[in-house]
């Protein structure tokens, strides 16, 4: 029997401190339409509506939801970029928005379908100017470098201007620059954007090593819920601004009562199997996908196959997070 990779353990978190601390922030923005030929109406959008969540050092969270529901705002927020319309924030102690120097050596950052790298200079050369930009002591430089180098294979790179890197050597040459002056805090929005399979597994081999030996605070944003389900233990959902959901990975399931499919390979094609601890959801052939409560082992359902049925193979699939989401928001009051 085979399964999906499961999230990494993370560091004991019982008495880490406090790194990322949001209480009651909101975000409004002005938004001006043409009513008429002459005519401007004035209207305010809240992209993010009294949030309040923390974030302990050495955690790696995911924090997810649809379009539109203030994740990059949040972000923005974060990091300094936008300041909050109202509420209290704090990273790593610092007041984002009104310490954008000293908050930008405490935190990485890596957006997906950005680069923080040169275009036309080598990879090399970009690490370089970071060196001076961000004041890295020599030694501590030289040694981040190689790690980074090293674990995320750039050895060949290094001489390769930006604009000639694929996406997945660009993405793993800016995962290297965010980390080169050991930020507390690093935010990554969509890392695996556009990835091969290959790509994508060097990048979260990389931040489940970091996070395990460094104690690197993570919050991670992605699409691809695959990044949540193999690297977080917490997951965060926000939609229309507020905080729906924060608990561990399986709670949601729970939350959005997903289930877990079993295939089963058989020596031949029969009839749907009948069984008290699953249901039948499909037949192909000698292939036949049992669903069953995500919160339930699989060895009962295993051991119930194996015995009655003639098997070639089983292997079980993890719930589709994005399914328990959707579920989650048809639910909501109103929807």
């Amino acid at each position: 029997m085979t399964t999906d990779t499961e999230a990494p353990k993370a560091p004991d978190l019982v008495e880490a401190p406090d790194v990322i601390e949001v209480d009651g922030v909101e975000k409004v923005f002005d938004v001006h339409r043409r009513v008429g030929l002459l005519r401007r109406e004035k209207r305010q959008v809240r992209a993010v509506d009294g949030l309040t969540f923390r974030v302990r050092r050495g955690e790696m969270v995911g924090y997810i939801g649809p379009n539109g529901a203030g994740k990059s705002t949040t972000i923005k927020m974060l990091t300094g970029i936008l300041t909050p319309s109202g509420g209290r924030l704090r990273v790593a102690g610092v007041d984002p928005s009104r310490d954008r120097t000293r908050m930008a050596r405490r935190i990485g950052v890596v957006f997906g379908q950005r680069t923080t790298l040169w275009w036309d200079l080598p990879l090399a050369d970009s690490y370089r100017l970071m060196h001076r930009m961000y004041r890295i002591p020599d030694r501590r430089y030289r040694e981040n470098l190689d790690r980074c180098v090293d674990l995320l294979e750039l050895g060949e790179l290094l001489d390769v201007p930006v604009r000639q890197l694929s996406l997945g050597q660009r993405m793993r040459g800016d995962i290297a620059a965010a980390l080169l002056h050991d930020p507390e805090v690093l935010y990554l929005d969509e890392p695996t954007i556009g990835l091969d399979v290959v790509s994508k597994a060097k990048v979260r081999e990389f931040l489940r090593d970091l996070n395990a030996e460094r104690g690197t605070t993570v919050l991670l944003t992605t699409h691809d819920l695959t990044d949540i389900e193999q690297l977080c233990r917490r997951v965060m959902v926000i939609d229309h601004g507020r905080l729906m959901y924060d608990g561990a990975l399986a709670g949601l399931h729970e939350v959005g009562a997903s289930e877990r499919t079993l295939v089963v390979d058989l020596e031949r094609e029969l009839p749907p199997l009948a069984l008290d601890l699953a249901r039948t959801v499909k037949v192909e052939g000698p292939r036949q996908w049992l669903a069953f409560p995500a919160g339930q082992s699989a060895a009962p359902l295993v051991a119930a196959v194996a015995e009655q049925y003639p098997v070639v193979d089983l292997s079980v699939r993890e719930p589709d997070i994005e399914a328990v989401i959707a579920r989650m928001y048809a639910d909501r009051p109103g929807a």
